[in-house]
């Protein structure tokens, strides 16, 4: 638990923040994303220039104090500009997640009501449709270089700022609404304000100050707020050089890898995963005695503290990465132990943090100077957490917690206590080094009929550990013939790799065998007594979680 006396320095005005960022990092280049006819990049001086412009425009048009515009476009240089401009102009910023679909899209704008849709002309037709069917939208723009559409005007023609006063909001106004949930009935918007924002930029700075002037490479989508606060307003007040790519194709991720020289990366587990899958396949084609070398290396490699010395018994892996990769943030979803141990081993450095929209987001982090794999570190500096004695639930409190969820004031009295406390809905631990490690899910909680409760995240962590799994996930599901009390039995849905498919056997005897092999070490009553079989990736929000209520559906029509 962090000390309740630390207090957090006075927060400078986040107008002041940019002027001085702008200033001082002018000709650098800020950000980056890969196109089939190359790089477009900003320069630090170029976003405050474009955001300027933009905010402009926006008080011409009469957008005033606490007005929502909202952002649909996937993550590009211009996405930042619009996210200053909306500072400068004083407006409300609403990213939605562009794998949403136009009626969960139309939910959530009729539930917050913009002024103004910034999109790119990737999403211009859903844009479009949105303003016939919500009044408050009064117009369209464009964040691409040109429009599309004719009628429907650009950022990049936006009118001088000269002579514009910017307009301060106080450091409780809200800044961004984060959607949650996207779906049909009430979505929730988490309400950040500038404060939640720049505590959350002073902590996480604070941690990694050796990443200030690095190249970075971001894969998550800018509307996630784990890249908002960390893999992007921390990184650029750090001076880093941030580039998102085109698409996620591990092609074209190890591509930019070389080519820019990236250092450093934030990441969902997925990616590790890919990159452990990468290096093993590639180890399996090669020769006997490669082979026993490479084995011989990895099992040296465990015992060397040093990570400089680790990465020379690996020279080919880390040419492959571009030669210059060394570490990660990884955060959004759990991340296997045993990935974070094979890759830590390679000699580069995995950090795991953890978060919710509702703390703006992280909550806890390891960091170069205290990481402890299989942890999600200790709580960063101003966050307090402690667990509730009853329940086991995670607690948290600090300068990060939200200001509460749009429009709900009975939901965010639930969520956040009066003295300051967040439910996070996570079961918890801290150990006796103030390390925090998740070990459940209050709402993914399956209770058996003995009434004893089973932790999904537990299961799939032994699940997991299987080579002949693509994808793991366990649920509850009532028995057929029917419990009606509610209680549940433990499904496993498992998704067998191409090379168990390949050779032909029966592909639920195979995987129920291996279930039931790897449940030996659950105590019984947490074993599970359905397998489903998947031949297709399981489904995945933008950030790799598992959508486990499509997935639990999907398994209560096979049992």
């Amino acid at each position: 638990m962090q000390d309740k006396k630390h207090k957090l320095l006075e927060y400078p005005k986040l107008l002041v923040f940019l002027e001085e960022k702008t200033n001082d990092l002018k000709n650098k280049i800020a950000l980056g994303k890969n196109s089939p006819v190359g790089w477009k990049e900003l320069t630090y001086e170029g976003i405050g220039i474009l955001a300027r412009h933009i905010a402009s425009y926006l008080i011409d048009a009469g957008i005033n104090k606490g007005d929502k515009i909202c952002i649909i476009s996937e993550s590009r240089p211009e996405w930042a500009s619009v996210l200053f401009a909306s500072v400068l102009a004083g407006a409300t910023l609403v990213p939605i997640d562009i794998k949403l679909t136009k009626y969960e899209i139309n939910s959530i704008l009729s539930n917050c009501l913009p002024r103004v849709l910034l999109v790119s002309n990737k999403f211009l037709e859903i844009a479009k449709i949105m303003k016939e069917n919500i009044p408050s939208i009064e117009e369209i723009i464009v964040v691409n270089e040109a429009s599309s559409d004719k009628d429907i005007k650009s950022i990049y023609e936006m009118s001088d700022y000269k002579d514009k006063k910017w307009r301060h909001r106080g450091l409780n106004q809200t800044a961004l609404i984060i959607y949650t949930s996207g779906t049909t009935g009430n979505p929730k918007g988490v309400e950040i304000t500038y404060k939640n924002m720049l505590s959350q930029v002073k902590s996480i700075s604070e941690g990694f100050p050796h990443i200030k002037g690095k190249k970075l490479l971001s894969i998550l989508p800018m509307n996630h707020l784990f890249e908002l606060s960390v893999g992007f307003l921390t990184f650029l007040n750090l001076g880093a050089t941030i580039y998102y790519p085109q698409n996620l194709k591990p092609d074209n991720l190890f591509r930019i890898l070389k080519e820019k020289q990236i250092s450093f990366m934030v990441v969902v587990p997925a990616f590790l995963k890919l990159i452990k899958t990468t290096i093993e396949n590639d180890v399996s084609k090669k020769s006997d005695w490669y082979k026993f070398l490479f084995k011989i290396k990895y099992n040296f490699a465990k015992f060397i503290p040093s990570y400089k010395i680790r990465r020379m018994l690996f020279p080919k892996i880390h040419k492959s990465l571009g030669g210059q990769f060394d570490g990660c943030i990884s955060g959004g979803a759990p991340l296997d132990l045993n990935v974070a141990k094979f890759i830590n081993t390679l000699g580069i450095n995995i950090y795991e943090g953890y978060g919710l929209s509702e703390a703006s987001p992280v909550v806890s982090m390891n960091t170069p100077k205290a990481n402890k794999l299989g942890t999600v570190g200790r709580p960063i500096s101003g966050v307090e957490v402690k667990i509730d004695k009853e329940t086991g639930e995670l607690l948290v409190k600090g300068d990060n917690i939200m200001k509460g969820y749009y429009g709900q004031p009975e939901l965010s009295a639930e969520a956040v206590e009066q003295d300051g406390w967040l439910h996070t809905g996570d079961i918890a631990e801290i150990d006796n080094e103030g390390f925090v490690k998740i070990t459940g899910r209050i709402k993914n909680m399956i209770v058996l009929s003995g009434g004893k409760k089973v932790f999904p995240e537990e299961v799939e962590s032994v699940l997991e550990k299987s080579s002949k799994f693509t994808d793991v996930c366990v649920v509850g599901c009532v028995r057929k013939g029917g419990q009606k009390d509610g209680t549940e039995v433990v499904t496993a849905v498992v998704v067998p790799n191409k090379e168990v498919i390949a050779e032909g056997e029966d592909l639920y005897k195979v995987s129920k065998q291996e279930v039931n092999n790897l449940s030996l070490q659950l105590a019984p009553y947490k074993r599970p007594v359905n397998v489903v079989i998947s031949e297709e990736l399981l489904p995945r929000t933008a950030t790799s979680k598992i959508k486990r209520k499509e997935v639990k559906e999907f398994a209560e029509q096979q049992i």
